[in-house]
């Protein structure tokens, strides 16, 4: 049968062969159109040229070969072939080593528009035969080299020819023309008649099946721009491309499901969208992703899992999961604690325009850590932010004057800037508040620092509670009252300010002018020294050494002291010294210390 068929191949005339391949290849034979096209390519017919170099293209009959492709294609380009010359550009600007544009009849440039990155482009040789096939009339070319000239290397751009191109090619019935031209129109479209003839243009991409006109029509729809608001209508465009591999359009379904619009909220399935595009390389998307994992939710807060994705964002260059990778690394949360590291990509997030980042930058930098050229270059932004009228970048110019972050330390100019801060900072108010207590670049005036520090404890800062709270208990600028700096130290506390604390249940152990309660006073000294404070654990283990609230356990007395002293605190080494070897414990009342 094999010999009979390339008896009659070889019988064949190039036409004829020709003539019968592409029946054959149209009704799926595409092994046996191969050797037909092959001998019809061999004498010169253009034609067969150009179906040989789809086949290889396409893998239809042959193994795929994208440098074989490119061979015949041009030796039908060079022919004068339109279809070769419009398909071999696209074959270029995908790169010959990359990823196959569609050749499928009426879609031969549809991977243009993808969002994806085009490895190893040949620019120049796609510009070349894109003009060749737009010049002779094909609209498939036409739409090539539109592309080329609004989105190829910027020499090589010219927006109002490349928008030409477009309109050629749409005019000619070529989907990726109506396609380029929609998108063109759309980002320099001001009213909604604008945005109206972007979107039929759109959806005469969407209707032709090309995946960004689905994905921008989308858009369109869930945006209301040129049409009426319609979430749902979105969603349907969103889902058919992604399921066509747009991972902008998995993106935005994701977060569709994952907010309930124009479908039921599904916070599982949008975030296994989210997850597909982030995979597939999209930034906003990882980041999101990694936002899900970092605040939990419907989903169980996993700071490894977010750390993974805030990474792989910020390695892209996504600027506030650069941010958010530094946060995790400042706070140890599913990454070693680190704060070099974490200064490291507060950096590159604050040198891509994250204002929150240079904040974070400075405080790592007041802790120590960061490089050199850190505190300069953040002193810098600060003091172009500041004399722009921002008041936290006025706060932060007054940090690095202060601490001498960058510049000569400056206390007096640096008051003047948390002056100017302490207007709208709550920060700034506290700072302001402590360098007139202390006379830093100023006579020492307690009274109205005191008055700044009592502003700043109204709007709800630990660090402002606390200072406040010691004020009213040595009567420093103003009356004492141990009552309310019980009340200060227990609003702090509850933010989470350890020191804060440790105030409560010293204030709560007996001693000032508020009546003791040594069990709360336990409770509160056992959440400072869980926290690793020393002087709770020094305190905890002598209530529980004597019994002090109630509790005598020789056993947790041993352990907080010992943890006390590796701290450094002396005293706790003659507290151990009181302990006898061994002491059965009595708990009668430990769960209601630990309560």
């Amino acid at each position: 049968m094999v010999r009979l068929f390339d008896r009659v191949v070889g019988s064949l005339s190039p036409k004829a062969a020709l003539k019968r391949a592409k029946r054959m290849a149209k009704e799926g034979r595409a092994a046996q159109a191969f050797p037909l096209f092959a001998r019809a390519a061999l004498a010169g017919v253009s034609e067969a040229e150009y179906q040989l170099g789809r086949a290889y293209l396409e893998g239809a009959g042959v193994p795929a070969s994208r440098t074989e492709s490119a061979r015949w294609l041009e030796r039908a380009a060079a022919s004068g072939y339109t279809e070769a010359q419009s398909l071999l550009a696209g074959l270029y600007l995908h790169g010959v080593g990359g990823a196959a544009p569609s050749a499928a009849p009426g879609a031969k440039a549809a991977a243009l528009f993808a969002a994806s990155g085009l490895p190893r482009p040949d620019y120049e040789k796609a510009l070349a035969w894109a003009r060749k096939a737009a010049a002779a009339g094909a609209p498939d070319g036409q739409a090539v080299l539109g592309y080329l000239l609004t989105n190829g290397p910027q020499p090589m751009r010219d927006a109002a020819a490349g928008e030409e191109w477009y309109r050629k090619a749409a005019a000619a019935g070529s989907p990726q023309g109506a396609l380029g031209l929609g998108l063109a129109l759309a980002r320099k479209a001001s009213d909604m008649a604008g945005y109206a003839q972007a979107c039929g243009l759109l959806r005469t991409a969407a209707e032709a099946g090309l995946p960004m006109g689905q994905y921008m029509l989308g858009l369109m729809a869930e945006r209301g721009l040129g049409m009426a608001a319609d979430p749902e209508a979105a969603v349907k465009l969103y889902r058919v491309a992604a399921d066509k591999g747009v991972r902008a359009a998995s993106a935005r379904l994701g977060l569709m499901l994952m907010e309930g619009r124009g479908v039921p909220r599904d916070a599982l399935e949008g975030e296994s969208w989210l997850r597909r595009a982030a995979i597939g390389g999209d930034l906003e998307a990882a980041a999101i992703v990694g936002d899900l994992y970092a605040r939990g939710g419907d989903l169980p807060p996993n700071y490894a899992e977010a750390a993974i994705w805030y990474r792989r964002a910020a390695e892209g260059g996504h600027a506030a999961a650069a941010r958010a990778l530094g946060r995790l690394h400042l706070t140890g949360g599913g990454v070693a604690r680190d704060a070099i590291e974490a200064a490291r990509w507060f950096r590159i997030a604050a040198e891509k325009g994250d204002e929150r980042a240079k904040v974070d930058l400075a405080g790592v930098l007041l802790q120590g850590a960061g490089e050199r050229d850190d505190a300069k270059r953040a002193r810098e932004w600060f003091e172009q932010a500041a004399s722009s009228g921002d008041l936290v970048a006025a706060f932060n110019f007054g940090v690095c004057l202060a601490e001498g972050l960058g510049v000569e330390r400056d206390e007096r100019a640096a008051l003047a800037w948390m002056r100017r801060a302490a207007d709208g900072v709550v920060n700034a108010q506290y700072w302001y508040g402590r360098m007139l207590i202390e006379g830093r670049g100023v006579e020492t005036d307690v009274a109205a620092g005191r008055a700044w520090i009592a502003r700043a404890a109204e709007a709800g800062l630990a660090e402002a509670e606390v200072m406040l709270a010691e004020m009213f208990i040595s009567g420093q600028g103003g009356s004492r009252d141990h009552t309310e700096a019980l009340r200060l130290y227990q609003k702090a506390a509850q933010r989470g300010h350890v020191g804060a604390m440790f105030a409560v249940g010293a204030l709560l152990g007996g001693g000032h002018d508020i009546p003791p309660d040594r069990p709360r006073a336990a409770r509160w000294f056992l959440a400072a020294a869980e926290r690793g404070h020393g002087h709770a654990q020094l305190m905890l283990g002598r209530y529980y050494l004597h019994g002090s609230a109630g509790v005598r356990d020789p056993v947790e007395a041993r352990r907080w002291l010992e943890r006390a002293a590796s701290q450094g605190l002396a005293e706790a080494n003659g507290y151990l010294a009181e302990l006898p070897p061994l002491l059965p414990p009595d708990r009668t009342a430990l769960s209601e210390t630990r309560s």
